[in-house]
């Protein structure tokens, strides 16, 4: 580059052809920052009111009550005058009556199934104790026999069975009765009314019920 004084002019021509080429080169590099910071200018303006319209968006949903209505709000909106309600109360006597049919019922089954139970069981342990009365008609043979030594043990089976449901029948001296008595003998007196004058053989009931008719000798 040739020396210029303080009052030359500048003259294009007396650039080499190295710094003509710098001055280009600084030239286009400053204008391409140039356009790039106007370009981001541009881009910035046009976002502004699309950032603006997500800000109100946002707004507005926050603005938005997403609770749950509550029960109380929905019984408000019901118009009641659409509703038929003695249709509703019939409805609900129906339902009513039909539960109270039903508990009924089950309380009927209950009953008949432990009364089928009961009776089941009580047959069960009668014929056990029916098996058993062998056993007894040996006790009180031996008991005629020796009294002492075999009295408490007869009482003691008598007892125990009495807590089961088995009873003696008690017929001395009583009026005969074909229900609970067998009269294998008889002997006449004045002509009244037979009565049990001697128990050959002990009688027995179970809950109540004959289990076997004693054997017994009858007068009159």
């Amino acid at each position: 580059m040739s020396d210029m004084g303080d009052g030359d002019l500048y003259d294009p021509d007396d650039l080499s052809d190295a710094e003509l080429a710098g001055t280009a080169s600084r030239s286009a590099s400053d204008s391409a920052a140039a356009a790039d910071a106007a370009s981001a200018s541009t881009t910035d303006a046009d976002d502004i009111p699309e950032r603006q319209s997500e800000l109100e968006d946002i707004d507005t949903l926050s603005a938005l009550d997403f609770d749950t209505p509550e029960v109380g709000d929905a019984e408000a909106e019901i118009d009641w005058s659409e509703v038929d309600v003695p249709a509703l109360l019939a409805e609900r006597d129906e339902f009513k009556s039909i539960a109270q049919r039903v508990q009924a019922e089950f309380e009927n089954f209950r009953k008949q199934a432990n009364t089928r139970a009961q009776a089941d069981a009580d047959r069960a342990t009668g014929r056990l104790a029916e098996a058993f009365l062998p056993v007894l008609d040996a006790a009180e043979a031996a008991f005629l026999r020796h009294p002492d030594e075999v009295g408490p043990l007869l009482n003691q089976m008598l007892a125990e069975l009495k807590k089961q449901g088995l009873e003696t029948l008690d017929l001395d001296g009583q009026m005969f009765d074909p229900e609970v008595a067998e009269a294998v003998a008889h002997e006449p007196v004045n002509g009244g009314e037979p009565s049990v004058a001697e128990v050959l053989r002990s009688g027995y009931q179970w809950k109540g019920k004959t289990l076997r008719a004693a054997m017994v000798k009858t007068t009159d």
